[in-house]
């Protein structure tokens, strides 16, 4: 048994169809078909035996807030929601970015210069308002050798300014 070969016409109501049938069984698909045709069929073979199923490209990956915890303390920080405290502290506009709670000694983040009640908004170029963010970009960023992690962080004792803006050079990981 051959292939079959689609005009090119008929090429886009097979994609419309099975995009739809994605749609119907609640499987949930991003980007899978600019990847290939068989990726398609392996999801709508999974759909048909009704099996949950997400096919993920990997530019748009899903992050788990839980995911996003376990990233950090990879990269050597224990980090949260920024809450009222820290937004009022560091007179913050919105709570927006991710509060580092404890840096793990002779870590990544550690060697970087990351410091507690610090708060990240940016990884490599990449701004971090909330946990998902975070976890999408130090999960790219930890897969490279050198990143950068912009922060705001409390002024030291007798500093008249009341936080600071750092940028923090990380490097490659230590053995």
């Amino acid at each position: 048994m051959g292939l079959k070969r689609y005009p090119q016409s008929e090429l886009a109501n097979e994609v419309t169809f099975l995009e739809k049938m994605f749609q119907e069984h609640s499987v949930t698909l991003y980007g899978a078909l600019s990847i290939g045709r068989a990726l398609c069929v392996c999801g709508a073979l999974a759909s048909a035996l009704a099996w949950p199923t997400t096919v993920v490209a990997d530019g748009n990956q899903e992050m788990t807030v839980e995911e996003a915890i376990q990233l950090g303390e990879e990269f050597g920080i224990a980090v949260g929601e920024v809450d009222e405290e820290v937004q009022k502290e560091l007179k913050l506009q919105r709570p927006e970015g991710v509060a580092v709670f404890e840096v793990i000694g002779n870590s990544r983040a550690d060697y970087a210069g990351i410091k507690v009640r610090s708060v990240i908004k940016e990884i490599d170029k990449k701004e971090v308002r909330n946990l998902i963010d975070f976890g999408k970009a130090v999960k790219m960023a930890m897969k490279e050798c050198n990143f950068t992690v912009g922060t705001y962080e409390p002024a030291d004792p007798g500093d008249p300014v009341g936080w600071g803006v750092n940028f923090h050079f990380v490097g490659c990981k230590r053995d």
